[in-house]
């Protein structure tokens, strides 16, 4: 069990996000952390990573532990390590000397947790062992795939409140996650031209943030086929022509996530075809950030990178019509189809443990639309807000070849014009975004965007 260090400022810090909790909730909560899973014999396990709220109060992330907060107060639960685990993973902190580093007003074994259930909300922990255990102290089921009721739901409304903007502590966890990332897709520039394989770019950036002391704050996405969105496959060799696609961001020792795309040519330089496209994506990336305030909605931002992409293809001749009138037809969605972005914090996708009840004010739900249903976040932005902003330009053949969609857009699409890009096969720039009282501070801006100075990071 590693143990991250922790100061003084770290426990103040915990105390006033229970203290603010205290001020939403007039009930017990017990949050648990998790515990590790077996990859394929029970002492080969998969990473373990705790689960976020319980991070968020308890700021170490300790396996099979739980926390109980009440008017303020921090109880912590775990055992002691056997005495034998001493020989294969060395001497371990005790419960107390854990509860001390954390502030925790009481520290007691597991065991004891089931007498102080009574009405306790929890939040669902995302593994099978975990959310059993919560179900049978509870007495209710608790399921990470069935959303909150009664007082769950009050403490997930609470928690949201909480985590949606940023404090001090978590802001300088997040900043250095940034930090590495910029590094990390830096150093995958640099390894591009010599590199055979997506395989040998994606060891570049990932061992950056290895040697960091840090992980990948989610699955990385280095490819050639950026029209796969979630594309984890790593074997394609890199051609001359190829556009590579880096999404990969750097996370905590204490769980903090960054979030970097770029995309790159691998000969070192964008042909003019995908100079083209290129350049309209960065112009919906730099319009949506410059219109980052607190007040305005996030997804007045999206439908901004629709109408720029939009009016970027008619342009180069690819959409036809009026760009306004082409986002409310949904047809930039034939190539933008996701949304602008999403929360940022301890989770890559902050919180969609909880569905859309923290990415969507409440009152609003999901759009049935094309080009609106992948939308992850529809709040007014606020100040200590991170989000990122990630336009795009992708040939997904499932949209493209949609006997339904060529027969909808079979005149506002150019396809003959289109076939000419055959080049761009996807396109994404990504940066974290920090909501400021004034406006706006982009915490990855240390990583150029601009194609010719990306251009010059791979030579």
């Amino acid at each position: 069990m590693f143990m991250p260090k922790t100061s003084n400022s770290l426990v103040e810090i915990l105390r006033q996000r229970r203290q603010r909790l205290a001020s939403l909730i007039d009930f017990p909560a017990i949050l648990w952390s998790g515990s590790s899973n077996p990859r394929n014999f029970p002492a080969n396990v998969f990473p373990f990573r705790a689960s976020s709220h319980f991070l968020y109060f308890a700021g170490l992330p300790l396996p099979n532990a739980a926390i109980r907060l009440e008017a303020g107060k921090l109880e912590l639960f775990m055992d002691d390590p056997q005495p034998s685990s001493a020989l294969w993973h060395g001497e371990m902190p005790k419960r107390e000397e854990i509860a001390q580093m954390i502030g925790a007003d009481a520290a007691k074994p597991m065991s004891e947790l089931e007498f102080l259930v009574a009405e306790a909300a929890t939040i669902a922990v995302q593994d099978a062992a975990t959310w059993t255990q919560q179900s049978q102290l509870l007495n209710r089921w608790v399921l990470p795939q069935n959303p909150p009721q009664g007082i769950d739901l009050e403490l997930a409304k609470a928690v949201v409140a909480l985590r949606l903007t940023h404090d001090a502590g978590a802001l300088a966890e997040l900043r250095q996650a940034a930090a590495v990332s910029v590094e990390a897709h830096k150093a995958g520039m640099s390894a591009t031209l010599v590199a055979k394989r997506e395989a040998e770019v994606r060891g570049a950036m990932e061992g950056v943030i290895i040697a960091q002391n840090m992980t990948t704050a989610y699955n990385s996405i280095v490819t050639v086929h950026g029209e796969v969105l979630h594309n984890e496959h790593y074997h394609h060799p890199l051609q001359p022509g190829d556009l590579l696609l880096a999404d990969v961001g750097a996370e905590t020792e204490t769980g903090w996530a960054a979030d970097i795309t770029r995309t790159w040519p691998v000969s070192g330089k964008f042909s003019s075809t995908q100079r083209d496209i290129y350049d309209v994506v960065l112009a919906a990336h730099d319009a949506c950030i410059a219109k980052i305030r607190p007040g305005v909605e996030y997804g007045e931002i999206h439908l901004l990178a629709a109408t720029v992409i939009a009016e970027g293809l008619v342009n180069l001749g690819i959409l036809q019509g009026n760009a306004e009138d082409l986002v409310q037809r949904d047809a930039h969605a034939l190539f933008f189809p996701h949304g602008i972005g999403h929360l940022l914090g301890l989770d890559v996708h902050d919180m969609e443990d909880l569905g859309d009840l923290a990415g969507y004010e409440e009152g609003r739900k999901r759009s049935d639309r094309f080009g609106l249903g992948y939308l992850r976040l529809n709040r007014p932005l606020r100040p200590g807000m991170l989000v990122t902003i990630e336009p795009g330009f992708y040939q997904v053949p499932a949209i493209l070849n949609d006997g339904q969609n060529r027969s909808t857009y079979q005149y506002t699409v150019n396809w003959e014009r289109l076939s000419q890009f055959a080049d761009v096969r996807g396109i994404r720039i990504e940066d974290d975004v920090l909501v400021t009282d004034e406006g706006s501070e982009v915490l990855t801006a240390a990583l150029p965007n601009d194609a010719n100075a990306v251009e010059e990071l791979i030579g």
